[in-house]
């Protein structure tokens, strides 16, 4: 089952670069727009210079790759990995062909198919590179949503381009092109969003020792039912809404007769380890 579950990722990694490739070819690049941060940059580079922006894609990517190494670990800059050289590939493969016949649906709809893909990728444990990794840093030390902060990225390069180019029809395009992206990864990527589990068992030991294998604390409350007059405890823990199915299914192995209130929580004050991605 280890094998299929590497498997499925890779799949998952594939299906994100090629949406991410064909968002560029099909609708971002036949109208000279941007799709902000590395990519972007390539972009840029290579409309002055004529450049293969695939290959340059690749090699932007390169020492942020290695930052995110040191930062975020193995697992997530392996699969970042797997998802650029793909995505390089897949640049070459699909052609730079317009199949839309107005700037503003190509800016719209290529922001949704290059967020979906990047957020397939970022949702998997992996990230399309770029300010991906960087977004993704940044969420492990603040509060933060991913799609947001590529979003202020990605606008910042956005406006040094388009002072650059003087082309403000391309960089407002362009503008909405990675808004659009970047709220299809905050639906998509949903490690941000925290929820709060109030768990009443008789299994206390038992699923306090399994949830603490995990980075987040459990606070153990005693409680007493008001039908029943039983005495119980209460655990509570923070979590994302990722983590919910491996919560749900921990509970269930141990007690199959565990009461849980789950609530989305607005915030938290205080030490919260975000999961890598």
């Amino acid at each position: 089952m280890h094998w299929l579950r590497h498997a499925g990722t890779l799949m998952t990694m594939l299906l994100g670069s090629f949406l991410v490739a064909f968002g560029f070819n099909m609708l971002l690049i036949p109208y000279g727009l941007l799709s902000g941060g590395v990519s972007g940059i390539s972009m840029m580079i290579g409309y002055a210079t004529g450049g293969n922006i695939g290959l340059l894609y690749f090699a932007l990517n390169f020492p942020i790759l290695v930052w995110g190494l040191v930062a975020l670990g193995k697992r997530f800059i392996l699969w970042s990995i797997v998802s650029v050289i793909s995505a390089t590939l897949w640049l070459q493969l699909i052609p730079v062909r317009q199949i839309a016949n107005d700037p503003l649906l190509g800016a719209l709809f290529g922001g949704v198919i290059v967020g979906f893909g990047s957020g397939l990728a970022l949702r998997k444990g992996g990230s399309s590179g770029g300010f991906d990794i960087i977004a993704s840093i940044v969420t492990r030390k603040r509060d933060l949503p991913v799609g947001m902060i590529i979003f202020i990225l990605n606008g910042l390069v956005i406006m040094a381009l388009g002072l650059i180019i003087q082309d403000w029809d391309a960089a407002m395009y362009s503008m909405i092109s990675i808004f659009a992206a970047g709220k299809v990864v905050d639906i998509i990527h949903i490690r941000y969003v925290k929820v709060t589990a109030f768990i009443i068992t008789k299994e206390t030991a038992a699923l306090k020792s399994k949830l603490l294998e995990r980075p987040r604390g459990v606070t153990v409350i005693r409680t007493k039912g008001a039908y029943s007059d039983d005495d119980k405890d209460m655990l509570m823990t923070v979590t994302t809404r990722y983590e919910l199915a491996e919560l749900r299914k921990t509970v269930l192995s141990l007690d199959p007769h565990a009461f849980v209130n789950i609530v989305e929580t607005a915030g938290v004050i205080g030490q919260f380890r975000q999961p890598v991605g």
